[in-house]
């Protein structure tokens, strides 16, 4: 089977939903054969609008500004209404993620948004797939899913440090991961639908 191509679609304000994105792009090259590409949401060109047209899926992120996606997003969000009326997008895999200084932020919102985004486009959503982790008196902020979100990976990062959580980090590999392995299954159903 020839490779499979993910796209992450993403806009990072202060640089903590970059290193989500690079967390997401790790996560999915651990499964062989997969192509991961990113493209900057604020800043895209006809090439890269041609990657996400071209891809197998395609995983949204975005911080939490606000309740809502960056402003950068929802501009994107509207520009991908041209690939809206041809269904360019239709049936490839999509998934998100999002940040915020806050541990909740209101970030579920914005995951709903990034559903609702591909299913506007008809496309079909990985969800995150973890239990949640840190929800017991033994448990740990150092486990997996430590936010307790089923959407896609959420993370929270201080305002005033650089640095995102060890844990969310592995949460956004996970989703990398799971994304690329389920949209090796789908391709191998579709290619089996064929024949």
């Amino acid at each position: 089977m020839s490779d499979i191509s993910i796209v992450i679609a993403s806009h990072s304000g202060y640089g903590h939903t970059a290193q989500i994105a690079t967390a997401v792009a790790d996560g999915a090259r651990s499964v062989g054969g997969t192509r991961v590409h990113r493209v900057d949401v604020a800043s895209l060109s006809d090439a890269d609008w041609e990657l996400m047209d071209a891809a197998d899926a395609i995983v949204f992120g975005t911080p939490t500004y606000m309740g809502s996606a960056s402003g950068a997003f929802h501009a994107f969000a509207e520009a991908s209404s041209k690939r809206w009326m041809t269904r360019a997008w239709s049936d490839k895999l999509a998934a998100g993620f999002t940040n915020s200084g806050s541990m909740s932020g209101d970030k579920m919102h914005t995951l709903q948004y990034l559903a609702l985004l591909a299913a506007q486009h008809g496309m079909l959503w990985v969800s995150l797939g973890l239990l949640p982790g840190w929800n017991t008196t033994t448990s740990s902020p150092e486990d997996d899913n430590r936010l307790g979100f089923y959407l896609g990976a959420g993370a929270q990062s201080f305002n005033d440090t650089a640095a995102v959580h060890d844990a969310d980090l592995n949460t956004a590999r996970h989703l990398g991961r799971r994304v690329a392995e389920h949209t090796r299954i789908h391709r191998a159903g579709l290619t089996a639908a064929a024949h």
